[in-house]
């Protein structure tokens, strides 16, 4: 079994991918979707979004980042993707599954579902500029409105040289509203003979237990209930392997947060940094009661050295 990190743009950016693999459990990770247009990108650009790239392509704790592409222009990506690659890339990911409206209107992400044959010469092309031994991956929805194309698109990908599929169980239309339809990923498993990882409504062990026995998936990627609950693939593993499971406390988890926050200030200008720590604290209201009260002391603060007093309060009070 594989436990990969999804990619969110906007949420999962390296600082977090840092802090959340730290915790254990999780295999891999991607980074943020980097769009390709019409032009190669600067060396600039791609350490912007993946600084890994910096430090043989993993985090802080050995886990290993992949870099994953967003655009439509089967020629462009693959010139980007080989430029990835000379950058330190391990495995290139192509997007086909951003639901964001923006993306969308400018053919990316999960409105190429719609063009299964388009899918395929982005796969081809792509797999022709890597090397060899690089891996090239996919994740895709279900389709745009309807599921119902979901076996073409997963075939044009496996056809075109995806070495493994990442289906997030939902289709662009219906977002993240629940439920995910993993049966879904049971039957894109049976028309292609690549790895297929499940994703979409796992935020507990309970859900991963459900999630295997109605998608037979072996593998899985995990994104929302991941973040809200940073211990989730560690969980995953000690249970898979019928060992005890012990949670994280909202005390072993302050590190993480103190972390998170300092790298935020170094990295991040003064007036965004503050969104992103109420970003994440925000997410972890739904398995931490103390993070709702931290959440509410955080909600108008916007001065960087108040936020320092509350975290050094918070930390001395647990």
């Amino acid at each position: 079994m594989q436990i990969a990190l999804a990619p969110m743009e906007g949420l999962v950016d390296n600082i977090l991918r840092d802090v959340l693999t730290r915790v254990g459990g999780i295999d891999w990770c991607v980074t943020e979707f980097i769009r390709v247009t019409e032009r190669l990108l600067t060396a600039s650009h791609f350490h912007k979004l993946a600084p890994e790239l910096l430090t043989e392509s993993r985090t802080a704790a050995q886990v290993p980042m992949r870099v994953q592409l967003l655009g439509s222009d089967p020629q462009c990506l693959a010139e980007n993707a080989a430029f990835a690659c000379e950058l330190g890339a391990p495995v290139i990911d192509l997007n086909f599954g951003c639901p964001a409206k923006t993306v969308n209107r400018s053919r990316g992400g999960a409105v190429l579902l719609k063009e299964p044959e388009l899918l395929n010469r982005i796969l081809v092309e792509v797999r022709r500029a890597v090397p060899a031994h690089i891996p090239v991956t996919a994740k895709m929805r279900l389709g745009y409105d309807s599921p119902d194309g979901a076996m073409d698109c997963a075939r044009a990908l496996a056809d075109g040289g995806a070495g493994l599929i990442v289906v997030h169980a939902r289709t662009k239309t219906d977002g993240y509203k629940p439920p995910a339809h993993w049966e879904w990923v049971a039957r894109v498993q049976q028309v292609v003979r690549v790895p297929v990882f499940a994703n979409g409504e796992i935020w507990s062990v309970e859900d991963w237990r459900r999630c295997r026995e109605i998608s037979g998936a072996e593998h899985f990627m995990l994104g929302r209930g991941l973040v809200s609950r940073p211990d989730l693939a560690r969980q995953i593993v000690a249970a898979s392997s019928g060992e005890d499971i012990v949670e994280m406390t909202w005390v072993e988890l302050q590190p993480l947060l103190r972390e998170f926050w300092r790298q935020a200030r170094n990295k991040l200008a003064p007036r965004y940094a503050p969104g992103r720590l109420k970003q994440w604290v925000a997410m972890l209201t739904r398995n931490y009661p103390e993070a709702k009260v931290l959440f509410d002391q955080l909600r108008r603060e916007t001065d960087c050295e108040q936020i320092d007093a509350l975290l050094v309060q918070e930390l001395l009070s647990v």
